[in-house]
């Protein structure tokens, strides 16, 4: 977990991509992807990542897998941080995270 906590916030806190996303991507690639140089990523890979992605932007998010879009908060003006770990936007982001998590759980044990 340590190594991916800076995708939150949409990667090191610059709205891009869901750290949801990314760290659910992060997750089947630990499962499937390389396990060593020279070796190719598990066929299963490519498909979990594009049910994942597909399922994410249909259920999840209905549109853009951007934070910046998803939260509505400039990661870079500090105002705005302080209203969204303060208000309902971390609810929903927290809410959004878990439904993520269900969905690649689903995925992984259709596997």
């Amino acid at each position: 977990m340590r190594a991916i906590d800076a995708f939150g916030a949409g990667l090191g806190a610059h709205g891009e991509v869901c750290g949801a996303l990314s760290g659910g991507l992060a997750v089947i690639g630990l499962m499937y992807g390389k396990s060593e140089r020279g070796s190719f990523a598990d066929n299963r890979m490519w498909r979990m990542a594009h049910v994942f992605m597909r399922r994410f932007r249909e259920e999840v998010v209905q549109g853009s897998i951007l934070c910046r879009d998803i939260a509505r908060v400039d990661w870079l003006d500090p105002e705005s941080v302080k209203e969204f770990r303060l208000g309902p936007k971390r609810v929903h982001c927290t809410k959004l995270t878990g439904h993520t998590a269900g969905i690649l759980g689903e995925i992984m044990e259709e596997e």
